[in-house]
């Protein structure tokens, strides 16, 4: 493979060398190298491994550099034709930085394409809906970012303008958007806080500005709620109703009594809520204070958002969890606690 792009190269040079003078040398030269072999095969999952190569073009690097790095790892035979073949393309205007596979001695078309697209080495990254900040964090170690660096990031306060959060909240947390994500090897703690909160985003729809005003809430106090939401629901169809709960009780004053915002406030996830955790001295226990948490308390999905602005009507005011999952909703404590009895004597 090597001596054929080699006496490929020699072919190639000498017919160049008959056109140095003419303006035609660099409309040909791509020509000539497309005729010496066929195209390699992308590296994709069926390909050999053996066949294929990483290259790394950092962020910043030269054109120069850039063929340097293709040569150096095989993927080109001849610095001087691609640095020909790419400069006619117009790769140095629109070279992009990141970790490529890409087979060796491999078509210059298929390189120039790749490396001016950008779509280099990708990892699948999923993040579930309902998770803390430093939950998250811990899933970017598997994208080996510290957790402590994800952390920092999304304090920058740049994040936090973006988001309109200046002022307001001290992370990011609740706008770490939960999906799964394709992303470039080797990302960064900061270019990866911004993706995230970029796809809350272009998730967040502008038909709900209007809709906050309806319900007299910022767009930071629903994602708030729906964060609660979010924690409290295993049962999809629950959602619209645990949320009418929290809204009808926020228009009385009444505490939230949120179990959720009280293992926020530890810091920890706890297998289970005990009297003894009530009395937790944070701005985030919603059984000691009225009204919602300073802020988020996880990352919530669509679905908690949308059920945060647009409750059910209904006068619910209570509800407790059955093992199932599924919620028993009361409008009056009398029932509430009557629904808890039906409950334990079920267990």
């Amino acid at each position: 493979m090597t001596v054929r792009n080699v006496e490929c190269g020699m072919r190639n040079r000498r017919a160049l060398d008959r056109f140095r003078i003419r303006h035609s040398a660099f409309r040909i030269a791509p020509l000539l190298l497309l005729a010496c072999g066929s195209p390699a095969p992308e590296c994709g999952n069926e390909a050999p491994q053996a066949a294929c190569v990483t290259v790394t073009v950092p962020r910043g690097a030269s054109f120069a550099a850039a063929v340097d790095s293709l040569a150096t790892h095989g993927v080109i035979g001849s610095r001087w034709l691609f640095a020909v073949y790419g400069r006619a393309r117009g790769l140095p205007g629109s070279l992009k930085s990141g970790t490529y596979r890409l087979p060796v001695a491999a078509d210059y078309g298929q390189v120039v394409r790749a490396l001016k697209v950008g779509r280099g080495v990708e990892v699948r990254w999923a993040v579930p809906e309902g998770l803390m900040l430093y939950e998250v964090a811990g899933l970017a170690t598997r994208l080996r970012i510290p957790a402590d660096s994800f952390r920092a990031a999304a304090a920058d306060p740049a994040v936090l303008a973006d988001l309109g959060l200046a002022g307001i909240a001290s992370t990011a947390e609740g706008y770490l958007f939960p999906t799964t994500y394709q992303l470039p090897v080797g990302i960064g703690a900061a270019d990866l806080v911004r993706v995230m909160t970029q796809e809350f985003r272009d998730h967040w729809r502008p038909e709900w500005d209007a809709r906050l005003a309806a319900i007299g809430l910022t767009r930071h106090q629903v994602v708030t709620l729906a964060s609660i939401v979010e924690a409290e629901v295993r049962y999809g169809p629950d959602r619209e109703y645990v949320s009418a709960v929290y809204h009808n009780r926020l228009r009385r004053g009444m505490a939230l009594q949120a179990d959720p915002t009280v293992i926020y406030a530890h810091g920890r996830r706890l297998p289970r809520v005990w009297e003894k955790h009530l009395r937790v001295r944070s701005p985030y226990n919603t059984y000691l204070h009225t009204g919602l948490p300073p802020g988020p308390i996880s990352q919530p999905g669509i679905a908690s958002i949308e059920a945060a602005l647009f409750p059910k009507a209904v006068p619910y005011l209570y509800f407790v969890a059955q093992p199932d999952g599924k919620h028993v909703f009361s409008t009056t404590y009398a029932q509430h606690l009557e629904a808890i009895r039906k409950l334990r004597r079920g267990r």
